[in-house]
């Protein structure tokens, strides 16, 4: 694998581990095709990438080489019988929140350590299906719960972009996967703004489908009625690309929609000359960092520049997303992680009653935060409060949902920010709770309202002679993941922010 050249559009490579992974979905696929590479080489490339630096990104929890390179040798073996699909021997990451079968499915929790699903989830059965390569599982906050990848039971991921931050969470390791040419592309859940976050944070591409879109069987559950899988990729392409191979009704989940995934590749180059996209005032908050505001103002000029207009919308519940969604959220997760009682599966502290072994068990297995947002949940659904805290912030939330739906009356989509707040250092995030929950204000009520996201690189930000990167979200009506794509990708094209690579050996 040495000293053979190709070119893909108007980027030039040479066959080699150093090389090939810069390759997206679809420039890779372009080479498989062409059999200018094979998957086996391409697969050899990230994983020579893992071992070289991933001791310095942490973005991963576990490696799986040897079942990779055989499901590489497997998908040039269908290429070469005449099989042909979009994701046929493509070195993907998962986030080790969804389960893959005969690996470990950690959660980043020590409750859940050594325990090795003999099952797996929906989406990782159809991108099997298409002979996608998975390398590994992904980094994540405790049970995806948290904003840096810190609470991790085990390790914190660092930002690609400058090693001494976070990169953003509770997707943290499958965006820091992406950014530092770890894999191709990966996938990551979101709960509340786990693939935006951290795709802002990164200089990566992340959408939220709508609630509903992706099955969530074979996620580990945090809070049923908000999770979403959620694509992380490269480039705007690759994330039409992957969210077409996973999307669609799945029997093993009643919440996802019997709705017709539509070709979204085939959409992107629509432009968006003529379509009105509006402008939130409610998310330029106090404490926002300038900018930030800048990178968004930009974004709208340049989409002004394309031939969009854009206007200012109200969203006058916002203020309340964030409220409504601790209380939603960690009531449901509450219910969700009681079945983790040292029995069953995963980890036991074994004390010699069952209820002291239940107490040690939760007690030494969950971390800070996971403990802190059960005590919440519980307190929520306690005897007389169930009605004055989760049934009222479940009526709030169907106004906030509301908002939305009467601003999709005037508006083919919105434009906001994805976070107040740039990556911050390992351990110099804010201490007060509540402050930390705030990182995740502009995407909240999103998750509440169950519309589609997509955060996309745009721009770079200057602090602490770092050059930090801000992402911009677009948001569409549900089910209109075809035209949040394709807003993105104009901007994308015009803006080609993606094409700063972190400066990493």
């Amino acid at each position: 694998m040495s000293g053979r050249q190709f070119s893909v559009g108007d980027a030039q490579y040479l066959v080699g581990s150093r090389q090939l992974k810069a390759l997206t979905i679809h420039e890779s696929q372009a080479l498989l095709r062409t059999r200018e590479i094979s998957a086996v080489e391409l697969t050899n490339a990230y994983l020579s990438r893992i071992e070289q630096i991933d001791n310095r990104v942490h973005s991963y929890l576990h490696v799986a080489s040897d079942r990779a390179l055989a499901q590489a040798q497997a998908a040039d073996e269908r290429r070469a019988g005449g099989e042909d699909t979009p994701l046929l021997g493509i070195p993907l990451a998962v986030k080790d929140m969804i389960t893959v079968r005969g690996m470990p499915a950690t959660a980043a929790s020590r409750i859940l350590d050594g325990f090795v699903p003999p099952y797996e989830a929906t989406a990782i059965a159809k991108l099997r299906e298409q002979g996608a390569v998975f390398l590994g599982k992904t980094n994540l906050d405790e049970f995806a719960m948290g904003w840096s990848t810190e609470n991790s039971a085990f390790v914190t991921t660092r930002n690609p972009y400058d090693p001494g931050r976070v990169p953003g969470g509770s997707s943290g390791g499958s965006a820091a996967a992406v950014a530092a040419d770890e894999t191709v592309a990966a996938l990551g859940t979101d709960t509340g703004g786990s693939v935006r976050q951290p795709a802002s944070w990164t200089n990566t591409v992340a959408m939220r489908p709508t609630y509903g879109r992706v099955s969530r069987w074979g996620v580990i559950a945090f809070a049923s009625s908000l999770d979403q899988i959620g694509p992380m990729t490269k480039d705007v392409r690759d994330n039409a690309i992957l969210l077409k191979a996973i999307a669609g009704h799945d029997p093993m989940d009643s919440t996802t929609m019997p709705e017709p995934v539509p070709d979204y590749e085939a959409g992107l180059e629509g432009g968006v000359k003529g379509m009105r996209i509006g402008l939130p005032r409610e998310y330029f908050v106090d404490g926002m960092h300038p900018g930030i505001k800048a990178a968004v103002m930009d974004a709208v000029a340049q989409l002004t520049d394309l031939g969009a207009e854009v206007e200012e919308v109200s969203l006058p519940h916002t203020e309340y997303g964030m409220p409504v969604y601790y209380l939603v959220a960690t009531a449901e997760l509450s219910a969700n992680l009681a079945r983790y009682d040292g029995v069953r599966y995963g980890f036991s502290a074994g004390a010699d009653s069952m209820w002291e072994n239940y107490r040690q068990t939760r007690g030494q297995g969950f971390g800070p935060e996971v403990k802190r947002r059960i005590i919440l949940g519980t307190y929520v659904l306690s005897a007389g409060y169930y009605d004055a805290y989760y049934l009222q912030a479940q009526k709030v939330r169907t106004l906030i949902r509301r908002d939305f739906d009467q601003a999709f009356e005037r508006f083919d989509a919105l434009i906001a920010p994805v976070a107040p707040m740039l990556p911050f250092k390992v351990g110099e995030g804010p201490t007060d709770p509540v402050d930390l929950y705030l990182s995740d204000v502009f995407t909240l009520p999103t998750a509440l309202a169950g519309v589609p996201c997509i955060s996309v690189p745009a721009g770079f930000v200057q602090e602490d002679g770092a050059s930090l990167p801000v992402g911009v979200q677009f948001i569409g009506k549900p089910f209109a993941e075809a035209t949040i794509l394709r807003v993105a990708y104009a901007f994308e094209q015009a803006t080609r922010f993606r094409n700063v690579r972190p400066a990493l050996p």
